[in-house]
Formats: structure tokens, C-alpha cells, sequence
């Protein structure tokens, strides 16, 4: 398991949804492009609402509306920015433009995920594709358990409970 280390590109991700908003007609604003630099200023996995959090509230500088959060992410994964999928009843998203194939370990106790990189995991896909004839464009693979220190706080209460 190593540690997923962002790849060197062409274009800035604020530049390739530029680019992308223009091959569709769309306007470049103010706010698309201030939630595009959040989201790519730290990487991390998280939800609408979570990046909502993060913003700006009504009347402050840089505010964003609730439904241009949901539709610029939206355009975001349509541009090929952010990969999305469900966890728990909730859309999480994922940086995918400058990031290598990976895959992710979800703990279910405390929700962390985690992502990881496997040579061999893609070895495997493609044997197996190959096997069925089947050309792979794209793959997901959320490993559910539990983290390791979720693992250690079960072990320690089962003890105390012991006692």
C-alpha cells in the first residue's frame, strides 16, 4: 500500500475547467472559479455539505449559493476534476484530474477513507479483463472494515468490560 502522490499535469485544474466551460458554452465566473481553487487547495475527500462548511456565509466576501456548490461539482465531475460515489446514504468526491487510478479502504466506525495504490490490484484487472475480452475504461474498488484505531478502542473497551 503506498501513499497516492498527485502527478505532474499540463493544465491547473482552474484551467482545465476553464477550458471545459468553454467547449460547452458556459461562463467562467466568479464563484465557479473560487470553488474550484477549494477544492483543490487541500486534498482531502469530502461531500457537498462539508465543503459548504468550508465557505463563506450569506453576506461575506466570495459567498457561494447552495445550488451553484451542487451544480459547479457536479460540472466538476462532468469535466473530469473529481470522481464521485456513494458512502453511506452520501455523494463523496474525490480528486481524479492529476491524480493516478487508485482505489480507497473505508472504516466504517469513523468513516475515515483511505487511499491507496496497487500495481498488482491493476495487474489483476487487467488479466481478468483481458481473459473476458473486455476493454477496462475505468474502475472503483471501497474496501470496508474497520481502521486500525477503531480496531484498538474496541479491543481496550472489550478489557474494561472484563474487569
Amino acid at each position: 500500500m503506498t501513499k497516492v502522490e498527485a502527478l505532474e499535469v499540463s493544465l491547473s485544474p482552474q484551467e482545465r475547467f476553464s477550458e471545459y466551460l468553454q467547449t460547452r458554452g458556459l461562463r467562467q465566473t466568479n464563484q465557479r472559479k473560487f470553488l474550484v481553487e477549494q477544492v483543490f487547495a487541500q486534498h482531502d475527500h469530502f461531500d457537498a455539505e462539508e465543503l459548504i462548511d468550508r465557505l463563506p456565509r450569506r453576506g461575506e466576501e466570495n459567498y457561494v449559493s447552495t445550488a451553484t456548490v451542487y451544480r459547479t461539482l457536479r460540472e466538476c465531475v462532468d469535466a473530469g476534476l473529481l470522481n464521485c460515489f456513494q458512502l453511506d446514504g452520501r455523494t463523496v468526491y474525490d480528486h481524479d484530474y492529476g491524480y493516478p487510478q487508485h482505489d480507497h479502504l473505508y472504516c466504517t466506525q469513523c468513516r475515515k477513507l483511505l487511499e491507496f495504490q496497487s500495481d498488482e490490484l491493476l495487474e489483476i484487472r487487467d488479466k481478468m479483463a483481458a481473459m473476458h475480452g473486455f476493454r477496462v475504461e475505468s474502475h472503483r474498488m471501497i474496501i470496508q472494515g474497520v481502521c486500525r484505531e477503531c480496531s484498538r478502542a474496541r479491543r481496550k473497551k472489550r478489557k474494561q468490560d472484563l474487569v
